[in-house]
């Protein structure tokens, strides 16, 4: 979520949703491919800006996979789960992987509607509270009394009393402050706080900035139902163009598979195609990456599957933390005609 150097950041954050904004498609756009066949115009966002956990989709550009499957793709930084939905939604873009959670949240409490996830991109939630060695936190109970920052209705801080509750933390103890995303590491570096909301796969970014060892309390230690990130398309496409969907969703999890086996070759592709990208940064975040992206109980499961039992735990862990009404299902938010068999 933040890059090395946070000046580079703020400015690309500053100009993603122009860039957004301009990056709609329509049905007629098309290209010839090298076999003379049209390709039809797909705005693929990612889910935080260009960083080396979104790396996958530039490979499948690179490689030839989006090509293969009939698209010509156009990949632009997305603003997070708040962001890509309502780009989707209204056609700016067609595709954008968002955190499943935070999806269930804003469909759940009528924040957003008309779109569906069509297959996973992470089997755990990359969901952690970040500090450094010498902040006093190793566990989760030294979270109480200390000063944590994330942005407001970050899925970080909207989980958070759900997951002090299961780790037996008394959270009316801990503090929350808001930050903006693109600064949050900088405030931690600079001691205002003694915690930040982050992804596990920020950790080689954290340690470049504070200058000390990261240490990171991932919530999937305590709630490992919960996905992370899902691909979402429009509730439109889903049903007007099956088929494009499933292609389109074949070939970026090729993309997935082989970035994750080739990390570092995938970092060098990503920095071609984002000049700030610093590949060592990159292929350590794929490398953290690869772990949540295959279940850890080692069950073998396909990649981008999504189970609908996994899905109903987590929506009644939500319930019952009070964060979504009750009555909600797996189905209203997954496609599961779509998603890839296990």
């Amino acid at each position: 979520m933040i890059r090395f150097a946070r000046t580079v950041a703020a400015a690309a954050l500053t100009t993603a949703l122009a860039l957004v904004a301009g990056c709609g498609s329509s049905d007629s756009d098309a290209d010839a491919g090298e076999d003379g066949k049209a390709l039809k115009k797909v705005t693929y966002l990612t889910s935080f800006g260009s960083f080396g956990r979104d790396a996958y989709a530039w490979i499948a550009k690179d490689k030839g996979f989006f090509e293969e499957a009939g698209f010509d793709v156009r990949i632009r930084p997305g603003q997070g789960t708040g962001g890509v939905i309502p780009a989707v939604v209204s056609g700016q873009a067609q595709f954008g992987p968002i955190d499943l959670t935070g999806g269930l949240l804003h469909m759940g409490n009528g924040q957003a509607k008309d779109f569906v996830a069509v297959a996973a991109i992470q089997q755990r939630t990359m969901a952690a509270i970040a500090t450094t060695e010498g902040n006093g936190i190793a566990t989760p109970k030294d979270l109480e009394g200390k000063r944590l920052a994330d942005t407001p209705g970050s899925v970080v801080r909207n989980l958070f009393p759900t997951y002090a509750r299961l780790a037996g933390v008394d959270a009316d103890k801990v503090t929350w402050v808001n930050g903006e995303a693109q600064t949050l590491m900088g405030t931690l570096a600079g001691g205002s706080v003694d915690g930040i909301g982050q992804f596990v796969v920020g950790k080689p970014t954290i340690e470049a900035v504070t200058k000390k060892k990261a240490v990171l309390l991932p919530y999937s230690d305590v709630i490992p139902d919960l996905y992370g990130n899902v691909l979402i398309t429009s509730t439109k496409i889903a049903e007007q163009d099956p088929e494009m969907v499933r292609r389109f969703t074949a070939a970026l999890l090729k993309g997935l598979r082989y970035s994750l086996a080739h990390s570092k070759e995938a970092s060098e592709i990503l920095k071609r195609n984002v000049d700030t990208t610093n590949p060592a940064a990159a292929a350590a975040e794929l490398e953290l990456m690869a772990a949540y992206v295959t279940p850890k109980d080692g069950s073998g499961t396909a990649l981008g599957t999504l189970d609908s039992g996994r899905v109903s735990r987590s929506i009644r862990i939500l319930e019952d933390a009070g964060t979504l009404p009750k009555g909600m299902t797996p189905e209203q938010i997954i496609d599961f005609g779509l998603v890839p068999k296990a």
